[in-house]
Formats: structure tokens, C-alpha cells, sequence
């Protein structure tokens, strides 16, 4: 496959392909982004990999040599014909013309033999969370995932207490993931080339720590960073202050602290004890 924009223009151009904002398709044409992910990704012949979005398949490309199968989910039945010509010789290529966010994934996977299962994708910005979050809701095992975002958009992902990018969304992906940037990516490496630039972000699957009670658990995270720039003691009046105060004081804080400060574990010691 050629990687440059006048290459991908032209094949675009041949199959009479219009570039949608509504899909926020922005196609990856730089070879060597695209062998540094795979490198990153540490895919080998056991590896199923699910790829959101193969776009003109310069990605699934490089991931077909690599893994054992591919199994790509894409909303765009008007990107078949590209797809039918970038990936004629990946015999080990599925594509699956539907939105994934309404895909019963589980049950695809039933028809497929693998020993790790990693998710590799180019996401749109506007999706990108609501991918995430059905995976793990779905229940969908995977071991890794590699996913190219918006720097913005990947700075809350792995943000850490103590910065202005750590939320309960960040705690949320912590529960279930070890999140960490891998790659940095340039706005030049796209057609067209968005606005802004792109990070990889890595979630690799993590022992979960035992809650008493998830649904607790993440209702609190969620109080705790409802007015942001307030303290413990004002987002969470509904719960048992003194209690709350009482595990703080393990950790030397108090309720004039804010969620921001704290990290996981002390939100999941909190919650098992409410």
C-alpha cells in the first residue's frame, strides 16, 4: 500500500470517496506513525485485534501483517470499495459494515480464535469516550488497547491527581486500566489535517480492586467532582461526613480537601466503608 497524501487522494478520487465531518474521518498517510504504533502495540500471530473505524485501511494494512486477524467495525458503507482495494491481500481481515457502538461485539468474537484480544484504532474525538466505555460495559475482555486520540481528549485519560485534567472520568478508566501516553502524533500525518494534534494512549488491562459495591463506588467519584473547584465537604453532603473524615485522616487529608487531590485507592477505601 502507498502512504503519502497524493497517493491517498488519488484513491479516494478513483472511488469517487467524499471525506465526511460527520464521521470525523481524518485518514492516517504517514508509513513510518503508522509502524511506530504497531511497534507500540506488540501485536503477534495470537493476537485478535479489533480496529473502530479502518478509514481507507492504512492502519488495518500494517496490523494484518502483524496479528493473527483483524476485525474491523466501520459505519461508512461508502468506504467498501476503497476497502475492497487497499486490503485485497489480507486474507486475515473482517470488516464489518456497522456502527460500533450498537455492535454486538461478544457475540462476534465467539466466531474467532485467539489468545489476546487488543483493540488498535484511529478514533474520532467526538466518539472516542463512548467506545471506551462500551467496551467495558460490554463486558469485552480485552488485554490492551492502543488507541490514537485527540491530545486533549488523551490528557484526561491519563491524568494523574493533582493536575487540571484529572476527573472522575480519568479514576473511572484507572479502575480498570493502567492508562499512559506512548506516542505523540503530529496533525501533519492526516488527510485533511485537523486542527489539532494527537496522542496514543495505552490501556492495558489491570487487577481490579475489590469494591463492596461498584455502583457506590463510581456514584461517589462522580459527587466528588461534580463542582470541581469545590471541597469534599460541599459535593458530598448526602453521604456520611464523618465517616468520609474518618478514612481522610488516614491518608493526613481532611474534607476541606478536593477530588482532584485524591487518587483511586482512596475513593475505593471510602467506599467500602460507607
Amino acid at each position: 500500500m502507498n502512504y503519502s497524501p497524493i497517493k491517498m487522494k488519488e484513491l479516494l478520487e478513483k472511488h469517487g470517496f467524499n471525506l465526511k465531518k460527520m464521521f470525523g474521518q481524518n485518514f492516517i498517510v504517514d508509513e513510518n506513525i503508522i509502524n511506530s504504533i504497531i511497534n507500540v502495540s506488540n501485536i503477534d500471530k495470537d493476537t485478535l485485534v479489533i480496529e473502530i473505524g479502518p478509514g481507507a485501511g492504512s492502519l488495518t494494512y500494517k496490523l494484518a501483517q502483524s496479528a493473527k486477524e483483524v476485525l474491523c467495525y466501520e459505519i461508512d458503507t461508502t468506504l467498501k470499495d476503497v476497502l475492497n482495494e487497499t486490503l485485497k491481500d489480507c486474507t486475515n481481515v473482517k470488516i464489518i459494515y456497522e456502527d460500533f457502538l450498537k455492535a454486538n461485539v461478544i457475540d462476534e468474537l465467539k466466531n474467532h480464535d485467539y489468545n489476546k484480544l487488543y483493540v488498535v484504532a484511529n478514533l474520532p474525538y467526538y466518539i472516542t469516550t463512548p467506545i471506551i466505555v462500551k467496551i467495558i460495559e460490554d463486558g469485552i475482555d480485552v488485554d490492551k488497547m492502543d488507541l490514537m486520540v485527540q491530545k486533549e481528549v488523551g490528557d484526561r485519560f491519563k491524568a494523574k491527581p493533582g493536575t487540571k485534567d484529572y476527573s472522575s472520568l480519568s479514576i473511572y478508566l484507572n479502575y480498570y486500566f493502567n492508562v499512559k501516553k506512548v506516542l505523540d502524533i503530529s496533525k501533519n500525518v492526516f488527510l485533511p489535517k485537523p486542527n489539532v494534534d494527537s496522542i496514543v494512549v495505552e490501556f492495558s488491562k489491570k487487577e481490579k480492586i475489590e469494591l463492596n459495591n461498584k455502583e457506590l463506588f463510581f456514584k461517589l467519584v462522580r459527587d466528588s467532582f461534580t463542582q470541581k473547584r469545590k471541597t469534599l465537604r460541599n459535593n458530598l453532603k448526602e453521604y456520611d461526613l464523618n465517616k468520609i473524615e474518618e478514612i481522610l485522616k488516614k491518608y493526613n487529608y481532611d474534607l476541606s480537601v478536593r477530588a482532584e487531590q485524591l487518587d483511586i485507592d482512596i475513593f475505593i477505601d471510602i467506599a467500602n466503608n460507607l
